[in-house]
């Protein structure tokens, strides 16, 4: 009797076991196949960007009008890295030659950039496109601009504030400081290793370790601005931006911190940084107002939620870093960051969000928003929705569909 019962507990584990693993089995599947027709429909959506926009010189794709129709920045604009970093994910996955070919191109067109000491951005300019680049092809001459480009990046470090300076002194701000600035931390990590050089590193651990001990809230939300004095360090304000109220958590500040902290981890394997990933993704994750399609509204705290825009980049940028964040952590919190982040990723290649061919300027996500109190491109494409949708999905490709 006992024997039986054993059985019986026994094949009832095996059919519940093989029905996990046939489940997680179809979804891996479906999810390759939702992959790969973005990849695909990507592609045909960009040849004819790149080909329409590199006529045009100096110029690169940005974002789209209130009308949907194309705009585009000159290569001093911190956006002018996204477009060629999206082409070479393009390539990554399709490795078609004219991808390639306008990878290359682009990446040469904002080059020039290497030498941008006026604002912390060179390391969006020039790690997403010509790390990318390099990465995917080890052309011997990418290295010397990733180098020269970090030692630009490094002329805005204040040892003061053991911080790298985000924007000028202005009206407005003395030394502000944005969380953004996390988001180039990453080159200068790649800079130390490759010229084995501790000093990149050593700024790149400063700065991270001053914006968790200033940036952030008790809830582990994140303030945008601190603004610094630099005669004796102290903190003159702390503010916003680009988000709703000094005190709220404008979406996409939160985004780059999640993605900001994961990396420093991958990078140092300092636990600090593991769990102060983890603290900002369960902020995220467990925030009254994110939508049932986690795609968060611009600000966590917009006060017409639901009637607030949804910002589709934020949701990309927190979708990438939770699937690298799901390798660091246990088995449970891997499966909530992996399913959140399927989650969104299904919702952003859904008709509500991935564009039709032919329309939305040439880019792929539509309703991101780039500056709210500005009023400027809200409920728009934006360059790096695209670029950070793409490489989540890589990830996702990477780690779960092999």
């Amino acid at each position: 009797m006992l024997l039986k019962r054993y059985r019986s507990i026994y094949i009832t584990f095996l059919v519940a076991f093989c029905t996990q693993i046939s489940y997680s089995t179809e979804k891996a599947k479906s999810m390759k196949v939702l992959i790969d027709n973005v990849f695909t429909f990507a592609e045909k959506q960009y040849a004819p960007l790149a080909e329409q926009v590199y006529k045009l010189e100096g110029k690169v794709p940005r974002s789209t009008d209130a009308n949907g129709a194309l705009v585009t920045s000159d290569i001093s604009w911190w956006t002018s890295g996204f477009f060629p970093g999206t082409l070479w994910y393009i390539y990554e996955y399709s490795k078609d030659s004219a991808m390639l070919n306008y990878a290359r191109k682009f990446s040469k067109r904002i080059e020039s950039e290497k030498f941008t000491t006026n604002n912390h951005d060179v390391g969006f300019m020039l790690y997403c496109s010509f790390g990318n680049g390099y990465r995917l092809t080890h052309d011997t001459s990418y290295p010397e601009i990733l180098v020269t480009s970090s030692n630009s990046l490094i002329t805005r470090y204040r040892p003061k504030i053991k911080s790298i300076q985000s924007w000028d002194k202005s009206e407005l701000y003395n030394c502000p400081v944005i969380i953004d600035n996390m988001m180039n931390l990453e080159m200068l990590f790649w800079a130390s290793k490759y010229t084995n050089d501790s000093k990149y590193k050593e700024i790149a651990v400063n700065h991270a370790n001053s914006t968790i001990k200033n940036h952030f809230r008790k809830d582990f939300s994140s303030y945008h601005v601190i603004d610094y004095d630099l005669t004796d360090g102290h903190i003159i304000k702390k503010v916003t931006n680009q988000g709703c109220a000094d005190a709220s958590a404008w979406a996409r500040g939160q985004a780059w911190g999640l993605y900001g902290f994961t990396m420093c981890y991958r990078e140092t394997k300092d636990k600090r940084y593991l769990a102060q990933a983890k603290n900002i993704a369960n902020f995220i994750l467990n925030h009254p107002n994110l939508p049932t399609d986690k795609i968060p509204y611009w600000d966590f705290n917009a006060p017409k939620i639901p009637n607030e825009p949804r910002d589709a980049s934020s949701a990309a940028i927190i979708a990438s870093a939770l699937i690298e964040l799901s390798g660091y952590v246990g088995e449970q919190d891997a499966l909530t960051y992996k399913n959140l982040a399927e989650k969104i990723l299904r919702s952003l290649a859904s008709p509500a969000y991935l564009a039709r061919f032919g329309t939305n300027g040439g880019f792929l996500l539509m309703h991101n928003v780039g500056n709210m109190p500005k009023k400027y491109e809200i409920d728009s494409a934006l360059c790096y929705s695209d670029y950070y949708f793409l490489e989540a999905l890589l990830r996702y490709k990477a780690k779960f569909c092999s």
